[in-house]
């Protein structure tokens, strides 16, 4: 097999590349979609998979060129992996044919990657490949992979009017990693300051690995994001660009979801956005790409006007929070300065423990897949409640529901200990909504001091180490 050209470095993805080799184990033909937004670590996850394995593999990417060219190229690498004398053919469906054939005496593995790029210079790409697969199903090894980055064009390919329908053996969305598996790339920070880096650059591999392990949290942030020039400051825009027409109305929404605005007519009344049909489009084009998310309360589920949006990327959040509308104070005042009063205070009060509520849920959801809470839940988000007494409505943030039983937690990112007072205060708001749980969880990036049981109830404790601990546990 010619050798992958993968990094050595290569860390998480473990389910992934568990999920590839047994499809690479299977018999016969068979073709699997990879696709996910730049940047997400597609390329290096096919390439080290391939690196374990004995079968031959020939990996192409495509190029946003004639077919002329992209014939060429695949053509060479072709001869080169399989050892043929240089190779002549006239388009993309004979070479492809020619390695089908070519699968019917040994194991080959073909990965197309950028496919999307080559479908748009060849017409009836898909059909060409769906003809092959049909013909040769009975009589070819190959695995083909094809990967892609824009969305909408790979998830075509799943649809029903699609040539290509039905004929995926395998299919994966690759998304963002967890933050127990980002911080495998800065695992030597304090497990306070991994919860920093992750609200900044979270789960994207691309980020993470610029991250210096030499330079403090804050340094980090100047030099990758919060610096003119700087490695990552346009890379927002650049991405959204890519994937979005009429980019003011989509920048307009990102600031008011910035801001903390995450219901629709919310949204919808405080942006210059037409109509609600085009604000629908708008965000639904936003979670695809999978950079908001849309929640629903667990308790009301089917209640639109309690459902809201938020930025799940953290990285388009740090810089629409920050940076994009700072950006004219940004070029003119030295980067310290700028950090120290536009960012600091506010960073470390309100903006990471917001996220810290994030990595929690992460960590509720990984346990419980793995079978390692007393209480496995079935769902996990938001609980919206109505206070009539005191003539307001909330939301807790992190509930667990397990048939009618639900567990209430709360995350505290702050310096001093969780105490008795503050979880009889927690509880006091939870009873106050006239609501019951089976238990109470509490998160503290500090410890706690001096907790007792409540009313014969156990409370769930979890130190900031812990959920760390459990990282280097499942490694």
């Amino acid at each position: 097999m010619k050798e992958a050209n993968f990094s050595e470095n290569f860390l998480g993805r473990e389910n992934e590349l568990k999920t590839l080799a047994g499809f690479y184990s299977k018999n016969g033909l068979q073709a699997a979609l990879v696709y996910g937004r730049r940047r997400i670590g597609k390329t290096e996850l096919i390439k080290h998979s391939l690196s374990r394995l004995s079968a031959t593999s020939i990996y192409f990417e495509s190029k946003e060129t004639f077919e002329e060219n992209n014939v060429s190229s695949l053509s060479e690498i072709i001869s080169d992996v399989l050892g043929f004398p240089p190779l002549a053919f006239k388009s993309i469906e004979e070479v492809l044919d020619f390695v089908f054939r070519q699968a019917g005496q040994k194991e080959i593995v073909l990965v197309i990657d950028e496919y999307s790029y080559l479908r748009k210079v060849v017409k009836g790409l898909d059909s060409i490949i769906q003809y092959l697969i049909d013909k040769y199903k009975s009589s070819s090894m190959l695995k083909l992979i094809l990967c892609g980055s824009y969305i909408d064009t790979m998830e075509s390919l799943l649809e029903k009017q699609n040539p290509l329908f039905g004929r995926f053996d395998l299919v994966i969305n690759l998304k963002a990693m967890d933050y127990y598996e980002a911080a495998l790339f800065y695992e030597n920070f304090s497990d306070e300051d991994k919860v920093r880096l992750y609200s900044v650059f979270g789960g994207v591999p691309y980020y993470t690995r610029l991250i210096d392990p030499e330079k403090s949290v804050r340094e980090n942030i100047l030099e990758l994001i919060a610096t003119p020039g700087s490695r990552l400051e346009t890379e927002v825009i650049m991405y959204l660009k890519s994937e979005i027409q009429r980019m003011a109305n989509a920048y307009e929404v990102f600031e008011i979801l910035a801001k903390g605005r995450v219901k629709f007519s919310d949204i919808l009344s405080e942006s210059s956005v037409s109509s609600s049909p085009a604000l629908s489009d708008i965000l639904e084009k936003l979670q695809k790409m999978e950079i908001i998310r849309k929640y629903a309360p667990i308790n009301d589920e089917n209640n639109k006007k309690k459902c809201g949006y938020y930025i799940c990327d953290q990285l388009s959040l740090f810089y629409f929070k920050y940076i994009y509308r700072n950006l004219s104070r940004l070029n003119v005042m030295n980067p310290d300065v700028f950090f120290d009063r536009f960012i600091q205070q506010d960073f470390e009060e309100q903006y990471v423990p917001k996220c810290f509520e994030e990595i929690c849920r992460q960590y509720l959801i990984r346990k419980n897949k793995a079978c390692e809470l007393e209480n496995p839940f079935e769902k996990i988000g938001k609980y919206y409640y109505d206070d009539p007494a005191n003539r307001r409505n909330g939301e807790f943030d992190i509930v667990t529901q397990d048939g009618n039983d639900f567990i209430f937690y709360e995350a505290k990112f702050r310096a001093a200990p969780v105490t008795q007072e503050m979880i009889d205060e927690e509880i006091k708001q939870v009873n106050a909504a006239g609501l019951t749980c089976r238990k109470y969880g509490f998160f503290s990036r500090s410890g706690f001091d001096g907790i007792k049981k409540q009313n014969g109830k156990d409370l769930i404790l979890f130190k900031l180490s812990d959920l760390y601990l459990f990282t280097v546990k499942n490694r």
